[in-house]
């Protein structure tokens, strides 16, 4: 080691220390522990600008064990990133460049937003899965790099982990390494206390290469000389165990509380003179700025190298290429969606939908995606295009197995990474099991969509278990995330138009009953968020407000209605965020101030008070029995639906 890499050492350690403690709140165990890793990673190992942040074919660096925020900021102030010396100090605080954990979007050189426990792990997995695939698409002159990621125990027991690790061996992926922090430290105390898992064994028996490093957490060479063994392994990702203390060098040592905010004032004291650096808050000597500025800049000609063979690219690649840079589609491509007629046989919108996926597979070059074990049955299939795997890294259709949460965590990696738009399918009860993913996407802003089927009690036979109740309302709880429940085919074409344009994440609510098609062809509804399907005349008396399978009731409904001599407008509202963010004369020219309203969706009420008066829905859980007689059971009929707008008529001639 030498003495600039001792004194780098001990200024980003310095910094893990004091960052917290300025903040009063924070981790600086793990920073400290880690500093001599993160200092091999960027001097010695990652290729990278950091002039250009968002250069393609840049290392991923993922702090899975995102609570060691600190030691990512140290870096990305080091090395010259934008961070000053300044945004450490402010630290955890309002409008900082440094959030508690990292986040995407918000401060340069993070790569995606980590924290809870094992997602960061899982999107590690997604940017090798996006970097092997756009290699093999377009070849190593622009596509060549690898994805290093650091995690902790608490990253290891989260299931996702599991998922995501299983599925990473599978697919052997050779430029994936992950460093396992083993520090023996939970916030509850010493890991023994609930885990006695050989971490090593395990990912040995999903397929990666393992090495357990053992005490070299200090030693630059070692760390140095197990990353390049495993950068060498191109047929398996590669986990390397290493054995580290939390907060070295300080009182609390192998401390559980040094997991969080332990070190103050009198414990920084100790720690930094035996260290033997000056007792000084946030040291930061000149001639290590100078000296890490430098190795910022030591990926400049491999970019600019990059940009030569990038525009070198002889069309039709280079189409493609420019494309997936940005998750688009090429010239026309919304042109190339289905239309169907109203005289068209009934559909349902998973099947419409998956029949827009195959016709834009062609035409938006970063279009890949799958099921979680249900591919066929959420229309997410590919067609003519591989799939994607060992042998056929280039192919586009993913089979996730049944991992939703790694799935979502995956699809996070993949839309993060840059030049893949995942598509990811499951039936919408189970988009719990991968909400946690699903929130980051949203959070992050990540682009990627969902195709959650089977939406409501039609489901049927298979009851309660697999009905979905709570879930478009806990979906559009979420902000940030577009939800969509289209109400017939040509609804779900424009929302695939919603969903490629982006941004962010777009959750597709789709059914497994076949629909009628409706007059909704030239519409720009979805685009609205809700719009007049049928008018009720100049002054309708009641509007009737649905969604997905729900439109085709309220039409239904509106007729009955008219046959009493009720003028009845009816609305299709596919996106409520949508239908929020128009104009106050478009919200108003739909929904007319006066008229009452009745909502009607197979789900949840809740939420709805703020369209209609009245809502008709179900608020309990489903049956075991044929679709359409739970539906007409549970009140999901137009008689059931004409009753409701007939009491709130009565109600509102009464008042």
């Amino acid at each position: 080691m030498t003495d600039i890499d001792r004194r780098a050492i001990d200024v980003i350690r310095g910094f893990a220390m004091d960052a917290p403690n300025a903040a009063k709140s924070g981790h600086q165990g793990t920073a400290m522990a880690l500093a001599p890793l993160a200092h091999v990673l960027w001097s010695r190992i990652m290729s990278f600008d950091a002039a250009h942040p968002q250069w393609p074919d840049r290392d991923r660096f993922v702090l899975s064990a995102g609570h060691a925020s600190v030691l990512l900021y140290s870096m990305l102030y080091l090395n010259g990133y934008g961070l000053t010396l300044d945004d450490l100090k402010q630290f955890r605080q309002w409008g900082s460049a440094t959030p508690g954990h990292p986040e995407v979007h918000h401060t340069a050189g993070v790569e995606v937003t980590t924290g809870p426990l094992g997602q960061g792990l899982a999107n590690a997995v997604g940017m090798a899965m996006a970097e092997r695939s756009l290699r093999a698409r377009f070849g190593t002159e622009v596509c060549d790099h690898h994805t290093f990621v650091i995690a902790g125990d608490g990253c290891l027991s989260e299931g996702i982990s599991h998922e995501a690790a299983s599925l990473a061996g599978f697919q052997k992926l050779g430029r994936l390494i992950a460093i396992y922090d083993d520090n023996h430290v939970t916030i509850d105390g010493p890991t023994e206390l609930s885990l006695h898992d050989d971490a090593g064994a395990r990912f040995e028996a999903y397929g990666w290469h393992v090495e357990r490093l053992g005490e070299v957490a200090d030693d630059l060479d070692a760390l140095e000389a197990a990353i390049r063994r495993a950068m060498a392994v191109e047929d398996r990702p590669s986990l390397l165990v290493l054995r580290s203390h939390i907060a070295p060098h300080s009182p609390k040592q192998d401390d559980p509380h040094a997991h969080g905010y332990a070190l103050f004032d009198a414990d920084i004291t100790i720690t930094k003179t035996a260290m033997g650096m000056p007792d000084e808050k946030f040291w930061a000597p000149d001639d290590v700025i100078t000296w890490y500025r430098a190795n910022g800049t030591k990926g400049t000609a491999k970019r600019v190298a990059w940009q030569e063979r990038r525009d070198a690219l002889a069309a039709p690649l280079r189409d493609d290429y420019e494309a997936v840079l940005t998750s688009g589609g090429l010239a026309g491509w919304e042109s190339k969606l289905p239309l169907w007629a109203p005289s068209a046989k009934p559909i349902a919108t998973r099947v419409a939908s998956g029949q827009c996926f195959e016709a834009l597979v062609d035409i938006v070059p970063s279009l890949v995606g799958g099921g979680a074990d249900l591919t066929g049955n959420t229309g997410t299939v590919v067609k003519g295009h591989g799939v994607m795997g060992v042998g056929s890294p280039e192919g586009r259709q993913i089979y996730f197995g049944v991992r939703e949460h790694g799935m979502g965590g995956l699809m996070n990696g993949m839309a993060l990474h840059g030049g893949m738009l995942p598509v990811g399918g499951t039936f919408l009860v189970f988009s719990d099991y991968m909400r946690g993913a699903v929130r980051l996407a949203a959070l992050s802003q990540a682009h990627v969509i969902y195709s959650f089927t089977h939406d409501s009690v039609g489901v049927g036979e298979d009851g309660p278990t697999h009905q979905p109740i709570e879930h478009i309302a806990a979906l559009r709880a979420i902000p940030q995330l577009r939800v969509i429940r289209p109400g017939d085919a040509n609804e779900t074409a424009q929302a695939w138009v919603e969903a490629v344009r982006g941004p962010g994440p777009t959750a597709l609510i789709l059914s497994r009953q076949n629909l009628p098609v409706l007059d909704t062809a030239a519409a720009d509804g979805v685009a609205r968020g809700a719009y007049v399907l049928v008018a009720g005349g100049e002054a309708p008396d009641v509007t009737l407000i649905g969604t997905g399978s729900e439109v085709s009731v309220c039409v239904a409904a509106g007729v009955l209605l008219g046959a009493e001599g009720v003028r009845a407008r009816v609305v299709s509202m596919p996106c409520w965020t949508n239908f929020e963010a128009q104009p106050r004369t478009y919200i108003d020219s739909v929904l007319a101030p006066g008229v009452p309203c009745v909502s009607v969706e197979a789900g949840v009420t809740f939420g709805w008070r703020r369209w209609a008066e009245v809502n008709v829905g179900i608020d309990r859980f489903g049956a075991s029995a044929p679709g359409e007689v739970v539906m007409d059971k549970l009140g999901i009929n137009p008689s059931n639906v004409v009753e409701h707008a007939r009491a709130l008529l009565d109600r509102k001639k009464s008042s």
